[in-house]
C-alpha cells in the first residue's frame, strides 16, 4: 500500500526518517488516479486474513519476520551511512528470527531465489493460523467459531448505511479477505468497545465502510477535514484505485494526533444480528453473548454491553 503524499526524510530522535509527508502528492496515486476512487475508513487495529488451513477456512493473524540483532544493527548501520536501505544485501536463512513452521509470506511479498524478500524497513509480512489453544492470540480466537464456521463481523448495515452490525458471518465467505481485528485489548481501544470485565473484538473487513464526503487528495485539505469534520474523526483515508492500487493517509502522516477525542466509528449506532437458535461450543463465549442479544441495537458502538 502506498502513500497518499511522499515522505519528509528529515530524521528525528529514535527514528530513522520522520514520517510526517510532504505536501507533494506521490506520484504512484496520481498515476493511479486517485480523485476517482473509492475512499474508505482506515481502522485502527491489528490486520488478519482469511484462507485455508487443515482443510478449512480460517482466521490468519498477521506476523512479520524481522531481523535478528545482528542483522538489524547491521542494516540501521547501512541505513545511517547510505541515507537508505537501497543496495543492503540480506541473508534471509540466516538473518532473521524463527517463526513458527506454519508461518506463510503475506501475497505482495517478492520472492528471490525461492526466499521471500524483506521490504524497505526490513520486514517480511506475513501470516501464521489462529489456533484456539494459542493464548497469544486469544483476542483473535474470541471473534472465531471454528466448529460452526462463523466469524464476528463488524459492517455496516444492509438495511442503512449510516448504522453497523454485528453478525456471525461464515468463513466460507471471508476467504482471501483480509480484515482489521478491533476492540477492547487491541491498539489501546480507540473506537471504546467493551470493557476489561466484558472485553468485546470484532473483524471489520478492510474497504467496508466507506467515506460518504472524502476531501480530495489535497494536503491542507486533508488536514483541515482531519480536524473539523465530524467524518473526520478517523484514523485514516484508504482510496481504492479503479486499477488495484491501494493509497492511505494516516493522521501522524500529516502530524496530526490519534486518538483525538471520540471517534467517528465507535459513535455510530448498531444492530446484533447474531442467530440465538445456533448452538456455540462455549456457552460464556462472545457469539453466545452477542446471540443473546440478536436484534438489539445500540445507539453507539461503544454502548455495547451485555448485563440485562
Amino acid at each position: 500500500m502506498s502513500r497518499a503524499f511522499r515522505k519528509n526524510n528529515q530524521k528525528r530522535e529514535c527514528q530513522q526518517f520522520q514520517v510526517v509527508a510532504t505536501a507533494n502528492v506521490n506520484p504512484v496515486a496520481l498515476e493511479a488516479n486517485v480523485d476517482c476512487a473509492l475512499a474508505t475508513e482506515k481502522l485502527d487495529g491489528t490486520c488478519c486474513y482469511v484462507t485455508v488451513y487443515k482443510g478449512q477456512p480460517y482466521l490468519w493473524a498477521r506476523l512479520d519476520r524481522k531481523p535478528n540483532k545482528q542483522a538489524e544493527k547491521r542494516f540501521k548501520k547501512y541505513q545511517h551511512s547510505h541515507r537508505s536501505c537501497k543496495g543492503f544485501t540480506w541473508n534471509v536463512e540466516e538473518d532473521f528470527k524463527t517463526v513458527p513452521e506454519t508461518w506463510i509470506p503475506a501475497h505482495r511479498v517478492k520472492h528471490h531465489n525461492g526466499h521471500p524478500v524483506p521490504d524497505e524497513h526490513g520486514h517480511i509480512p506475513g501470516w501464521v493460523p489462529v489456533e484456539k489453544d494459542n493464548k497469544q492470540y486469544c483476542w483473535h480466537s474470541s471473534v472465531v467459531d471454528y466448529e460452526v464456521g462463523v466469524a464476528l463481523v463488524l459492517r455496516p448495515s444492509a438495511d442503512d448505511e449510516d448504522m453497523l452490525e454485528i453478525a456471525a458471518v461464515p468463513l466460507s465467505e471471508l476467504m482471501e479477505q483480509t480484515l482489521e481485528l478491533i476492540g477492547t485489548n487491541v491498539n489501546g481501544n480507540p473506537y471504546g468497545l467493551g470493557s476489561k470485565k466484558q472485553p468485546v473484538h470484532c473483524l471489520v473487513s478492510h474497504g467496508s465502510v466507506k467515506i460518504r464526503n472524502p476531501p480530495p487528495v489535497d494536503f491542507q485539505q486533508l488536514c483541515s477535514w482531519f480536524q473539523e469534520s465530524p467524518e473526520g474523526r478517523v484514523e485514516g483515508i484508504v482510496w481504492h484505485c479503479n486499477d488495484g492500487t491501494l493509497i492511505k493517509v494516516h493522521r501522524h502522516h500529516l502530524g496530526l494526533k490519534w486518538p483525538d477525542g471520540e471517534s467517528c466509528f465507535g459513535n455510530k449506532s448498531v444492530i446484533i444480528r447474531v442467530d440465538g437458535t445456533v448452538e456455540y461450543k462455549n456457552t460464556k463465549d462472545l457469539f453466545t453473548s452477542f446471540s443473546m442479544l440478536n436484534g438489539h441495537c445500540f445507539s453507539r458502538l461503544q454502548d455495547i454491553q451485555f448485563d440485562p
